[in-house]
């Protein structure tokens, strides 16, 4: 399971239009957990770090081994799972909302360019490490999110994050060696023997991939609720089997002279030989959690910083409340396509009160019109008295696309009035003399 969550309104960076040319900014804090069908621990604070500045601006989540017995799949049909419940609250009271989930991977457009998260649970046990790079690779260049003729995942996406339980053992060290490097602090000796590092010398598309250092404790396999490694008589050797690694698409070659006027119209070059549109991706932070026992895995966090030249920085679409909104009377809104996509007369815009969690939290929502609006032009919807919330609340207008599968436009915030039914039917207090009856 992948779980994208973000900030909503927020993004930091430079100076730049609708047609883009600032930098635009991003703290990207990671985690991938095989749970190991555990329910969750009370707290997350400390796995999300709540608290730590620079805040962040996305959260991307792999969890492995979520619990998923056939009788649990059905009532998850219902009702999300507890992880997701847990996270999506603790996060939406910060003022996150969430975004795409894939039981694989997750693709979006940030500032124009395409970025990936493919999370994994590859084959386990010692002797199966090339089966592993095997299973990878296909699902590299198998994976076409729903879209026919869409090319590999190396091929559309600027940035592909490669993160979960990718199974990776250190061979060859016995266990006394194994548990003298790591009580000792001596990561590196590890190394060598780590079979992801070792594949990667091998497999030219595995070199493409970055990783930070491994200077944290293996993270499997624990006793649960404890930082003891494993006891019991099958006694598994440590082993980093849980990773984030990062892959930048690698600059075009230069063209040919006969295909010059074929290759002038992707160039990823300036006039001034520069790069038009450069990603950095900066990992600040690569370690586990070891505070985490409910399941025989430590969660491993990384945190990054992006930094990518903004091809394109306003929003699809301009949505905005028109008038006073309350039950008493019909209200009305707008919106405005702002940049050419695939609009559709099965998009909507959701009415949502302030900390909401996902698209389907709307309090109501009414379809767009009948005919796709051209773009600048504002059309206008009404929404039923019977329909807008009685109670006054600061709420939110979102647009969702049915094409994209995601909200592409917010209005700001306003305020909802109290309605006369509200007080008439005894839903608020009334206000007597300055007092609340």
């Amino acid at each position: 399971m992948s779980t994208i969550k973000c900030r909503a309104g927020r993004g930091r960076g430079g100076e730049g239009g609708g047609e883009g040319g600032g930098i635009g900014k991003l703290r990207l804090h990671m985690v991938t957990w095989n749970v190991a069908t555990a329910e969750p621990p009370g707290d997350v604070t400390s796995l999300l770090q709540l608290d730590a500045q620079p805040a962040t601006d996305l959260y991307v989540i792999g969890l492995q081994e979520v619990n998923a017995a056939p009788l649990r799949f059905l009532s998850d049909l219902l009702v999300e799972d507890s992880w997701s419940h847990l996270l999506m609250n603790t996060l939406a009271s910060r003022g996150y909302i969430k975004g795409n989930k894939g039981g694989v991977s997750v693709r979006f457009s940030l500032y124009g360019h395409m970025i990936c998260f493919v999370n994994c649970h590859l084959t386990a046990h010692m002797g199966y490490a090339l089966q592993r790079v095997d299973e990878f690779e296909y699902i590299l260049e198998t994976q076409d999110f729903d879209l026919d003729n869409t090319p590999t995942v190396r091929d559309t996406s600027q940035v592909v994050f490669w993160f979960g339980d990718l199974n990776f053992r250190i061979s060859d060290h016995g266990m006394h060696f194994l548990r003298s490097s790591i009580n000792s602090g001596r990561f590196n000796l590890l190394w060598e023997r780590d079979q992801l590092l070792t594949m990667k010398k091998k497999e030219p598309f595995l070199q493409e991939f970055e990783e930070g250092p491994l200077k944290f404790k293996p993270t499997y396999k624990f006793n649960r609720n404890s930082d003891t490694y494993d006891t019991s008589g099958k006694k598994r050797k440590p082993a980093w089997t849980d990773r984030i690694l990062w892959r930048i698409k690698p600059k075009s070659p230069p063209p040919e002279d006969d295909e010059a006027e074929r290759a002038s119209t992707s160039t990823q070059h300036s006039d001034d030989g520069q790069e038009e549109y450069p990603i950095k991706v900066l990992q600040d932070t690569y370690t586990c959690d070891p505070s985490y026992g409910v399941s025989d895995h430590k969660p491993v966090i990384g945190i990054f910083n992006l930094e990518m030249r903004k091809r394109c920085d306003s929003a699809l679409v301009s949505v905005c409340p028109e008038g006073q909104w309350s039950a008493d009377q019909d209200a009305v809104l707008s919106y405005t396509i702002l940049e050419d996509f695939m609009s559709s007369t099965w998009d909507w815009v959701g009415l949502y009160k302030v900390g909401f969690k996902t698209a389907s939290d709307y309090a109501t929502f009414v379809w767009v019109k009948g005919e796709l609006a051209e773009v600048n032009e504002v059309m206008q919807v009404c929404v039923n008295k019977d329909d807008v919330p009685l109670v006054a609340g600061e709420y939110v207008l979102g647009y969702y696309s049915y094409n994209m599968q995601s909200i592409v436009g917010f209005s700001h915030n306003f305020q909802i009035v109290e309605s006369k039914r509200a007080v008439m039917e005894g839903m608020v207090p009334q206000d007597v003399n300055g007092l609340n009856k």
